[in-house]
């Protein structure tokens, strides 16, 4: 009897992320599961109104950034194995994205990796913490290292 028949690996692609996909990519294997990938752009701050301008509106940079991290998703999904209709680059909220994504395609398990943060940065939230909060399938919170 198999746990999981759909994971979900929330990639992104600081220094430790590596350690979360083979996780999950383990996780997949002893499950004989599907696994898929996502990786949500967080919305850039374009203005606020109590500081005013923060960094001018560029279409080209957004569009630079999202070609790179396309790059990189099919990098991550060919090291994988993990074919590109199961590759999903999304923008906007990385916590709400990655539940909207998981929920449209009956994941059941979530795999994102956690910082274990406290004080301020716990206040403020994590993606982590988000999706374990809202996401209506199982979670597994990865811990990584805090340099």
């Amino acid at each position: 009897m198999t746990l999981y028949q759909h994971i979900l690996l929330a990639a992104d692609f600081f220094e430790h992320g590596g350690q979360v996909a083979e996780k999950a990519k383990r996780l997949a294997e002893q499950n004989q599961a599907q696994l898929s990938l996502v990786h949500v752009v967080d919305n850039l701050p374009i203005t606020d109104p109590a500081y005013g301008p923060m960094i001018p509106f560029d279409v080209d940079l957004t569009q630079e950034l999202i070609e790179a991290t396309k790059k990189r998703l099919a990098e991550l999904g060919e090291k994988l194995g993990v074919p590109t209709e199961r590759q999903w680059l999304e923008m906007g909220s990385p916590k709400l994205e990655i539940v909207r994504v998981a929920a449209e395609n009956q994941v059941d398990l979530i795999v994102v990796g956690s910082h274990g943060r406290h004080g301020l940065a716990l206040l403020l939230g994590s993606t982590a913490n988000g999706v374990l909060h809202h996401a209506q399938c199982d979670v597994l919170a990865v811990r990584l290292a805090d340099d």
